[in-house]
């Protein structure tokens, strides 16, 4: 069986979906292909493109081909249309691989609407998929009835063709529960087509400390930040963007290290808060690593916390142990149930409160096994790969 999983972006130092599952895909015995733009991911955004513009891998080459871990990688060119990017050469390349499952990382847009175009002639299964959470489409939470102009535009520019696309394909996976129901309400996708796939973790990488090797390199990586055996080190992973309220984690723990309280915290990434961060006691910042040195950062750490949006940093933490810290308002559930505490957005005073109740390491290590029982149980990218693998082959009328 011949896969084919087409991204508009792609970096080589990220553990996104389209660098971790074709990985997997790939031991399990799929032929599998990744075809990319030549395309940075947020390549669209100047706040995201500024944050990760030190971060990204060399350029990607379009009309060039690279063996990868378990998968190649091929890189097309792209072409403005009518605002957004369309891909350049796509059906020449489909004809080339002759795909049998042809899987998209969107539902609507130019890379969706041209492989279901495609589909009867090239003769494969088509599957889409959506990761635009409720937090960032905010029509989905605006309220707004149908006839206001900007339900009526997004109706004739994402539903109508969205629409199209969900008739020619076989099955729509939302990388979460509120994913899945912008995409039935905003881009068309039939209700009896969706299958809930969250993302996943390469457990393999993202695991809690187990071994005398593990405890050397906690050690040693909490020696490399001047973080004290007897200090609580909170790790951030992401943009330190405006929306993201970094600062407000940097001003809990400089509040509460004026109390004497033993806490440090470390922001691994880049952005626009930088500066205000780095100007707190206590807060630590060092730029975005790539994605398999992040599991040394998390077992090095005491707890994660995320103030604002969810984050599949999340659970790559929970995955090495580390007890969750969240704001009351995150949706994704099921990557904190049972294995994290939750604050009330915003509100400082309820954010240091949390941070002194996970003061227990008895609490901290209860959340935490919690979570990487669960993550291994459920979460793993190899048993999403299984999965996704069952359900192709029941497109194609494959025995297991």
């Amino acid at each position: 069986m011949r896969v084919v999983l087409i991204t508009e972006a792609y970096d080589r130092n990220m553990g996104y979906l389209q660098n971790s599952l074709p990985k997997f895909f790939g031991r399990l015995g799929v032929d599998m292909h990744v075809i990319t733009l030549d395309l940075a991911p947020y390549h669209q955004f100047e706040t995201h493109r500024k944050a990760y513009a030190n971060f990204v891998d060399k350029p990607l080459i379009p009309g060039t081909v690279e063996q990868m871990d378990g998968f190649k990688l091929h890189i097309l060119g792209h072409e403005p249309k009518l605002g957004f990017v369309r891909p350049v050469g796509l059906e020449e390349k489909l004809r080339e691989l002759k795909p049998d499952i042809l899987q998209t990382m969107a539902a609507i847009g130019w890379i969706p609407l041209d492989c279901a175009r495609l589909k009867k002639k090239m003769r494969y299964k088509l599957f889409t998929a959506s990761h635009y959470m409720v937090v960032v489409f905010p029509l989905a939470t605006a309220g707004l009835p149908w006839f206001h102009p900007k339900m009526v535009k997004s109706f004739l520019t994402r539903y109508l063709h969205g629409r199209w696309i969900s008739w020619q394909t076989t099955q729509f996976y939302g990388a979460t529960k509120d994913c899945s129901e912008v995409a039935v309400r905003f881009f068309g996708v039939q209700p009896s087509k969706v299958s809930e796939s969250e993302i996943g973790v390469d457990t393999e990488m993202l695991r809690p400390v187990s071994s005398a090797e593990d405890e050397a390199e906690r050690a040693q990586f909490r020696s490399g930040f001047d973080v004290k055996q007897d200090e609580i080190l909170i790790l951030y992973t992401g943009r330190l963007s405006p929306e993201k309220k970094t600062p407000l984690l940097a001003q809990a723990v400089a509040e509460l290290r004026a109390q004497g309280e033993p806490y440090r915290v470390l922001f691994v990434g880049d952005g626009d808060d930088k500066s205000a961060i780095e100007k707190f006691d206590g807060a630590v910042t060092t730029p975005f690593v790539n994605f398999k040195e992040l599991g040394k950062f998390y077992r090095g750490a005491d707890i994660g916390c995320w103030p604002t949006q969810e984050s599949m940093s999340m659970i790559d933490a929970a995955a090495c142990g580390l007890p969750l810290l969240v704001n009351h308002d995150v949706r994704a559930s099921e990557r904190y149930d049972g294995n994290a505490l939750k604050y009330q957005l915003n509100d400082l005073q309820d954010l240091k409160a949390k941070l002194l109740e996970m003061k227990s390491p008895d609490l901290r290590a209860t959340l935490g096994k919690a979570g990487s029982d669960k993550i291994r149980s459920q979460f793993s990218w190899e048993s999403k790969a299984k999965q996704r693998i069952a359900d192709y082959k029941a497109a194609l009328g494959i025995d297991k």
